[in-house]
């Protein structure tokens, strides 16, 4: 539905159908309701509106029965519509906007610029069926007058606006457009005499004098000078690339404020992107579109405000006269037109003040400028103009091609070098030049240009030295853009003291800081204020809200300014001194309910703390380096960041503390080296060095020696009263509880853990004792639960960004799926968990996931998929010289495959060597499913039997379940020794071995090989 009231009061349907609205008081209804413009209108003002005094016998009910009226129109009309009227606690109201609603729609044209587009929507005098009403009287006349100003704006013919200074003699908009009309139409007599007319009427009627911006327009008739609708923009030669969302964006915003401002960092494309702009938007503008370059501008001129207005008026093609001021001549002859200020940074102060007053004066000019700082005016809208999109790493080529600084460096490189494209072999050198260049359009235009000389390898290999690298480049382009340095220079050269000593010092940051690290590292106490001017220069680039980053070029920039200064070692050693306390102050936090926080603190630091730790050693403050890699060695835990952690405290050889730590980590990522590192330093290691090593080596290592190391570790944690550490403990332990399956210690320590975690609120802590609870869930038969708690681990690491954990998750949930039997979730958990701790570098969590598919692949049938897959598992295992926890089930499981496949002898080798690592392990689940195995292609059946009775006497001792996934392999073993005993016979031999245990069993094994 659309209405309409810049004539009679009307209503259409969408379809363009006049809807007939009934009775003259329900017309009245609608007209004051859109009055109002959606406002809801109490009901006693529209009873008051409508009747007057001659109010009806029941004035509410009877308006009630007019409003359902107009809502029966509207639905008669279009089905859906009678909700167009709506009813509330303030009263009655219309739902209008500017899509469905002529007088809006006007507001918005006319704010836009587009005069002659919102006069066409006039189709006589508004609300022109009730303007005798007063409820209109008001509505009316700001339309009116409304109405004036588009036709003041519009390029209307003489003859028109001759017929609208007849009707309205004392408007002096009116007045001025007459004037330029006529001068324009060569009639330069007649204009001057349309301007004695309106002198003498206003002297005659009111006694006043014309205004300022009248008098300086007929001064400008007198000399001749009035500008025709003109545009000098350049046209350009190259193709604007990436910026086609900004085009629109900009556009847009000119459609509703006057003054819009680019701002970025030198060489990001502000002018470029303004000069486009105005093109795009030429048409809404009858006088003309115009650039005022003021780059040559500087401070230094004797007058900066009249080098100034002498700029714009050359740009305006107008010619200096002393008849009046100039800014009254300026703004007299802006009449609709488009004013692009170009590089106003260097005299912002005073491109401000004059932008201030022609806006003031002239209504129908719109200005866009360009600087590395707003204006500051009231009503400035800031389009800051960003870098253009940079690939991300490890991108292919369709990805990096569809990046704006990729398609820019590619046009302008094949420019310059014919042949050049984006290939396999050039994709990863132009995605490091785009991100190394920060999509800055300048230094990806000039480093274009030595693609034919050094080709992108090259390029690359000198970013380093980009300065001499991109020091030539367009011919055409300004001084200040023909060069990088210059660029940069250019800025450099507008700031303070105080500025450039900030900007240079915060050039030791590696990818940004806080304005706390900059505070520290520039030696004062706050530098808020000066970062803040910075950004507004763009200089500095501000990162989500709380951090400050300088781009890289500017940042090598300051790194030379440093140096002459002599100030670079010293602001180089306070960014060290800085970011070890910061380390130091951060550990505790990752211990508890601050976790997550610190996380999210030392991941948005991570390249300083490398940046820091390398100066360091490379200045040979070994102590430094020592308290950095301890404070940071639990948080690389955390983001499974295992390779950076070892890298990282090798640096520190002799260190005590930094070998526990890399003992652990050797564990983790399966160095051979592991064992004797640890063997090395954990004598020496307090509670938490013990817990790290034992929790570390708990996959591959001695698990009797672990369990030893743990008891030891918990029993100080217990006198120092650290309770996280007990906590920590306890998980551990149930983590052997459930390679052992001992059930009853599994749920105690996983319910213990889980309980001091939740209390201490440490997520890492309780994501583990969660886990292993579900593992005890799945061990009891309790799928559903064991699902929910994997689930629940899932979606909590997620949340903070603990990956090793959520990969763990995965694969217990894929683990749980194969015990339901539910195979296809199950290679969905998996491939999921391979990828993430493929990523992450878990090697543990990884080989967990790649059980999982091989498991799931001898189930569903894919005998080859799960051979290769298990496989692969043995083969890693076998290569570490500590037993693997996971070993023993996957030969179980390959050895189930071998005898598939009719290789009986190559399974019962499988499942004798299962057996035995279930044996060191002191796992009586593990020795029963190898047994089991055993049993279904051991040739002697009568032993097989045997075995079968000992597994089924121990699950029921021991309460393991047989989950309905194994009954199928359970039940060839028992139907092969059935089929060659008979029944009695088997019977007997099953309940021989049922007085067995399953060492016992085992050795009758060994007895017949």
């Amino acid at each position: 539905m659309r209405f309409g009231v810049l004539g009679p009061v009307t209503a259409w349907t969408d379809a363009g159908t006049p809807v007939v609205v009934q009775g003259l008081k329900v017309r009245a209804l609608l007209a004051d309701l859109l009055v109002h413009e959606g406002r809801p209108v109490p009901a006693d003002r529209l009873i008051d509106d409508l009747w007057g005094s001659e109010l009806p016998g029941n004035p509410s009910g009877t308006l009630s029965a007019k409003v359902s009226q107009l809502r029966r129109a509207f639905e008669d009309a279009e089905p859906g519509s009678r909700s167009l009227v709506r009813s509330g606690p303030a009263g009655y109201s219309i739902a209008v906007d500017s899509s469905n609603y002529d007088a809006l729609r006007f507001d918005e044209l006319l704010a836009a610029g587009a005069a002659d587009e919102a006069l066409a929507l006039w189709r006589g005098p508004a609300y022109a069926d009730f303007a005798d009403d007063a409820f209109v009287e008001t509505a009316v006349a700001r339309l009116t007058d409304l109405r004036l100003t588009a036709l003041e704006r519009a390029d209307l013919p003489v003859v028109d606006l001759a017929a609208l200074v007849k009707e309205h003699p004392l408007r002096e908009g009116l007045r001025a457009a007459h004037m330029r009309a006529l001068y324009r139409a060569g009639r330069q007599s007649e204009a001057l005499e349309s301007f004695e007319q309106l002198r003498e009427l206003l002297l005659e009627e009111l006694g006043l004098d014309p205004s300022p911006e009248l008098v300086a327009l007929q001064q400008s008739i007198l000399a001749q000078e009035l500008p025709h609708a003109r545009s000098n923009l350049p046209a350009q030669v190259t193709e604007l690339i990436g910026r086609s969302d900004a085009l629109a964006d900009i556009g847009a915003a000119l459609g509703t404020a006057r003054l819009v401002t680019l701002t970025g960092p030198g060489g990001v494309g502000k002018t470029r992107l303004a000069l486009a702009a105005a093109a795009s938007v030429a048409d809404r503008f009858a006088d003309g579109v115009v650039l005022v370059e003021l780059a040559a501008i500087t401070p230094d001129a004797l007058s900066v405000a009249d080098a100034l207005t002498d700029a714009v008026q050359t740009a305006l093609d107008l010619r200096d006269t002393e008849d009046s001021p100039v800014t009254d001549r300026l703004a007299a002859v802006m009449g609709s037109r488009l004013l692009v200020l170009d590089n106003c940074e260097q005299i912002v102060e005073e491109v401000a003040a004059l932008t201030d007053r022609l806006l003031a004066a002239a209504p129908g000019l719109r200005v866009v400028a360009t600087s590395r700082e707003p204006l500051g005016l009231a009503g400035e809208v800031v389009w800051s103009v960003p870098p253009l999109s940079v690939p991300p790493l490890s991108a292919d080529v369709e990805e990096v091609a569809e990046c704006s600084a990729a398609q820019l460096f590619v046009n302008r490189a094949a420019a310059a070098s014919r042949g050049f494209a984006l290939t396999e072999e050039t994709v990863d050198d132009v995605a490091v030049l785009c991100r190394r260049l920060d999509g800055i359009p300048l230094a990806l235009e000039l480093a274009a240009t030595r693609v034919r000389a050094l080709g992108v390898r090259g390029l690359v290999a000198r970013l380093d030295d980009r300065f001499r690298l991109l020091a030539t480049g367009h011919r055409g382009a300004a001084p200040r853009q023909q060069t990088l340095h210059a660029m940069i220079d250019w800025s450099w050269e507008l700031l303070t003291d105080e500025e450039q000593s900030v900007l240079r010092r915060l050039a030791v940051h590696a990818d940004g800081c806080t304005a706390e690290a900059a505070a520290a590292v520039c030696g004062t106490d706050d530098v808020l204020d000066v970062l803040v001017r910075l950004v507004d220069r763009s200089l500095v680039v501000p990162v989500e809200g709380t951090r400050f980053r300088v781009l890289e070029s500017v940042a090598a920039y300051c790194v030379d300014k440093l140096r002459a200064a002599g100030e670079l070692e010293s602001s180089r050693q306070r960014h060290l001194s800085y970011y070890v306390s910061l380390a130091e102050e951060a550990r505790p936090g990752l211990f508890g309910a601050e976790q997550s926080r610190w996380l999210q603190l030392l991941d948005e630091d991570s390249a300083n703390f490398r940046t820091a730790l390398d100066r360091a050693v490379a200045t040979g403050q070994l102590d430094l380096a020592e308290r950095l890699v301890d404070a940071l060695a639990w948080y690389w835990f955390l983001r499974g960041r295992y390779v950076e952690a070892l890298r990282s405290l090798e640096a520190v050889p002799g260190s005590a503390r930094a070998g526990t730590w890399r003992a652990g980590y050797l564990y983790l990522l399966g160095h051979p080296e592991a064992a004797a590192e640890r063997d090395r330093w954990v004598d020496g290691a307090d509670a938490m060095g013990q817990w790290w090593i034992a929790n570390a080596a708990s996959d591959v290592g001695d698990l009797s020696a672990c369990l030893s190391l743990l008891d030891r570790a918990l029993k100080r944690f217990e006198a120092e009263g650290d309770q996280w550490g007990v906590a920590a403990v306890l998980a551990a332990r149930a983590k052997h509880a459930h390679v052992r399956a001992d059930l009853p210690a599994l749920y105690d320590d996983a319910c213990r853990s889980i309980g001091i975690f939740r209390a201490l609120g440490d997520r890492w802590g309780v994501l583990q004792a969660t886990g292993w609870f579900g593992a005890h869930a799945e061990l009891v038969g309790d799928f559903e639960e064991a699902e929910r708690l994997h689930l629940e681990g899932v979606e909590a690491a997620e949340e903070i960004g603990l990956w090793p954990e959520v990969a763990s998750a995965l694969g217990m949930l894929g683990w749980t799926s194969i015990r339901q039997g539910r195979y296809d979730a199950a290679r969905t958990y998996g491939e999921r968990a391979v990828r993430l701790a493929t990523e992450q570098g878990q090697r543990s969590i990884q080989a967990l996931a790649e059980l999982v598919l091989g498991f799931a692949a001898r189930r569903t049938g894919a005998l080859d998929e799960a051979s290769q897959r298990l496989q692969a598992l043995i083969d890693t295992a076998r290569q570490q010289k500590e037993a693997v926890l996971y070993l023993s089930i996957v030969l179980v499981e390959l050895g189930f495959v071998r005898e598939l496949q009719g290789r009986q002898e190559d399974a019962l080798e499988l499942h004798t060597e299962s057996f035995r690592v279930s044996e060191e392990f002191e796992s009586l689940r593990g020795m029963c499913w190898a047994l089991e195995g055993i049993a279904a292609c051991h040739p002697d059946k009568t032993l097989a039997a045997i075995l079968l009775g000992s597994c089924a006497a121990t699950r029921a001792t021991e309460n393991y379940l047989v989950a309905a996934t194994e009954v199928e392999d359970l039940g060839r073993a028992v139907a092969a020794a059935e089929s060659a005993l008979g029944s009695e016979a088997y019977q007997a031999a099953y309940a021989q071995g049922a007085e067995l245990s399953p060492v016992e069993a085992f050795s009758l094994v060994v007895q017949t090989r």
